[in-house]
């Protein structure tokens, strides 16, 4: 064997390599330089490939559980071709659990789980006509066959996908897409969807059904949905899919206006074809006589060339569409061949979604203006020249924070590429540089609030620029909201309608006005009778005996929740020992970390906030000392808790007292320190990291039984 010349971690290269490379006059060092650099080029793809991984993931659970995409499908699909490139170069490299290999994410915690005895498979996407003939060439390869060979032409539904299951023609399961081979059970909420049949006609087989197909929002039902939420002062939804999902996984207050409002389009049956059913064509054909809705844009197409007109007129129509399509999708059409070509692990073979273009337009940004978010964030914002761009005028495109804009690098006066990302939220694509106008000048944050001129701050490991003046206009009637909240101060009674009273009457201009108000103003406003306002009056005075924890809260200092404000308030014991304690005196604390000490620092170091707090025992404002209330031999004695979500029978507030009183600890933050998380409706990234790192997760029975045990 030959040295490697102490390289370390190159093993030694076999004596025949070197000979061959002695017979070509180079260096005896060579081969082992080649090894080197062969395992460095090794090691940047498998980086690269996790990395690709971990995004993709990301991305999934955003759009998946919390239906809250970040970025559009293309760049989805763009993230995933990518990562199925280097697995198929590197296939050595590939992980067993790759996104490549599986569709969606886990089902988050609140629904039982249902295991299928067929998986929901995803597809692979063609993203241009030359990609179609690619994936017929494919099939007909494999067929054998140089004959055209007849798809089924589906529209590329935009919504969730789920699947019913029929027992002697009566619904007994529905169950979400979930990863494929688990799903959330959603029988309750899909029986309020009005276009699924609970109970199946005659023509149907009695035997078990498992009818696969999407739930979609149609475009009339979202914008009028929207239109009522707004009026309501409620948020609007983003888009129909994202209004979809979140009906179908509804817990405890059903929205059943909006479940009602769905509609299930069927597409597939994964058991109980029937044996004289022999394509997808028939197949869809029975589905409609049996009860369901198909779509009624379904096409036989007999060849790749009649499937390539199919997906461009159903580009040609899209705007004229009931419901958000966003490509058009293609079956072989016998089952026999289906079967015949086969599938993998992720997808079937016999399958492609034909994806639509994104709608792109070009306009110029006239001006970079910046927002000041309730929470305090600071949003740049493109006005743009106006431009038509997926059937809607854009004038508006958020530039999210100083990061994007630097990666971008938009400027006043460029000329961008503007497209509607998921076809609903305008977003800038990229910048036309050869157009960009001699002078434009980069755009940076203000260094002060637009609003109220506070120095802003940007904490370290965050991208969000926030103002963290207290009173600050813009973030004033959230801020009242928060400080009137039950983890606070609990006011009880004050709601936002209130709220929006209090500010644009300029009765309240800073959040601890509301303990200057009495009975006599409050009777002055809309719908506020004399009972009403003696009883609001009561809770605001209540509220002035209070706990330091709770004021800590109230105080609406970033990172500072109730956890957090019982570990201040235990170890500190005063406001103004927490007011002037250190960073280092801050992290002293056991769960205090770094994010949290400097977030605590720059709100004391704020004069406005500084002043506000002096205010309290001037407004008769009194807090006393929160005693610990751990029990050292408790059930729960030894055992750190995380919750996240909310809970059907008690708070998350009464949740950790019990923990506590039965000496659990509950942190903010899943670690490899915690030994439960506790998940209720509408989990955040904790359950995520839980799973990630293995941590058992319970759910409010599972709390229950330790707490009785």
């Amino acid at each position: 064997m030959v040295s490697c010349g102490g390289v370390p971690g190159v093993p030694p290269a076999p004596s025949y390599i070197a000979r061959f490379f002695e017979c070509l006059y180079l260096p005896p060092a060579y081969p082992e330089m080649l090894l080197s650099e062969s395992r460095e080029m090794r090691q940047a793809v498998a980086r690269r490939m996790a990395e690709l991984a971990a995004e993709i993931e990301r991305h999934n659970r955003l759009y998946y559980l919390e239906d809250r995409p970040e970025i559009s499908d293309a760049a989805y699909d763009a993230l995933l071709r990518e990562l199925e490139a280097l697995e198929r170069e590197h296939p050595a490299l590939g992980a067993p659990d790759s996104p490549t290999r599986r569709v969606g994410t886990p089902p988050m915690g609140g629904f039982r789980t249902v295991e299928r005895r067929f998986p929901m498979l995803s597809l692979e996407n063609a993203m241009d006509e030359s990609e179609m003939r690619a994936f017929d060439e494919r099939v007909r390869r494999v067929l054998g066959t140089t004959e055209p060979v007849a798809y089924a032409g589906e529209p590329k539904l935009d919504g969730a996908g789920v699947e019913l299951v029929y027992e002697g023609r009566s619904l007994v399961l529905g169950s979400t897409r979930g990863d494929g081979r688990v799903g959330e059970d959603v029988t309750a909420n899909l029986r309020q969807i009005l276009s699924i049949p609970v109970g199946l006609s005659n023509r149907a087989p009695e035997g078990r059904l498992s009818v696969r197909g999407e739930v979609v929002l149609p475009l009339a039902a979202f914008r009028r949905l929207n239109a009522a939420r707004i009026e309501r002062g409620e948020e609007p939804f983003v888009n129909p899919r994202n209004a979809a999902a979140g009906a179908l996984r509804q817990l405890h207050e059903i929205d059943r206006r909006r479940l009602a409002a769905l509609e299930f389009r069927a597409y597939a049956l994964a058991e109980g074809i029937p044996r004289n059913v022999r394509t997808q064509m028939s197949l869809l054909e029975s589905l409609a006589d049996w009860g369901f809705v198909v779509s009624p844009e379904c096409e036989a197409c007999p060849d790749v060339d009649a499937a390539i007109d199919y997906h461009a007129g159903l580009l040609a129509r899209r705007e004229s569409l009931p419901v958000e399509v966003d490509g058009a999708v293609f079956k072989l059409d016998r089952f026999d061949l289906q079967a015949e070509v086969g599938e993998l692990p992720r997808s079937p073979r016999w399958a492609i979604a034909f994806k639509f273009p994104p709608q792109q337009a070009r306009t110029v940004v006239e001006a970079i203006e910046v927002q000041v978010g309730r929470t305090g964030a600071l949003t740049p914002v493109a006005k743009l020249e106006p431009v038509f761009v997926g059937g809607v005028t854009v004038s508006n495109a958020s530039l999210h924070n100083q990061d994007e804009v630097d990666r971008k690098d938009v400027r006043p006066g460029d000329t961008v590429v503007v497209q509607r990302a998921g076809d609903v939220i305008p977003q800038i694509v990229e910048v036309v540089r050869s157009e960009r106008p001699r002078g434009a000048r980069a755009f940076r944050l203000p260094a002060h609030c637009p609003v109220c001129d506070a120095a802003t701050v940007r904490l370290d490991g965050e991208v969000v620029t926030r103002c963290p003046n207290l009173d600050c206009p813009a973030q004033l009637k959230n801020n009242l909201l928060h400080v009137a909240s039950r983890e606070a101060l609990d006011v009880d009674g004050l709601g936002e309608k209130l709220v929006d009273q209090l500010v644009e009457r300029g009765l309240v201009r800073r959040p601890f006005d509301l303990f200057t108000l009495d009975r006599e103003t409050l009777e002055g406003l809309e719908r506020m009778g004399e009972k009403s306002a003696a009883n609001l009056a009561a809770a605001i005075e209540r509220a002035k005996r209070t706990t330091l924890a709770r004021l800590l809260i109230a105080l609406g200092i970033r990172h500072v929740g109730a956890g957090v404000a019982d570990l201040l308030a235990n170890h500190f014991g005063g406001l103004e020992a927490i007011m002037e304690a250190s960073r280092e005196d801050l992290e002293a604390v056991a769960g205090i970390g770094p994010t949290i000490a400097e977030s605590v620092v720059r709100f004391f170091e704020d004069s406005h906030n500084r002043d506000e707090v002096a205010r309290l025992s001037d407004l008769g404002v009194h807090f006393e000392k929160a005693a610990p209330r751990r029990k050292r031999d408790g059930a729960l004695a030894g055992k750190s808790f995380v919750l996240t979500g909310s809970l059907a029978g008690m708070t998350r507030e009464e949740a950790k007292a019990r923990i506590e009183a039965e000496g659990g600890r509950v942190a903010t933050s899943v670690s490899k320190k915690t030994d439960y998380v506790v998940a209720g409706d509408e989990p955040g990234s904790k359950l995520h990291k839980a799973q990630e790192l293995g941590i058992a997760v319970i759910d409010e029975a599972g709390l229950l039984r330790l707490l009785a045990e």
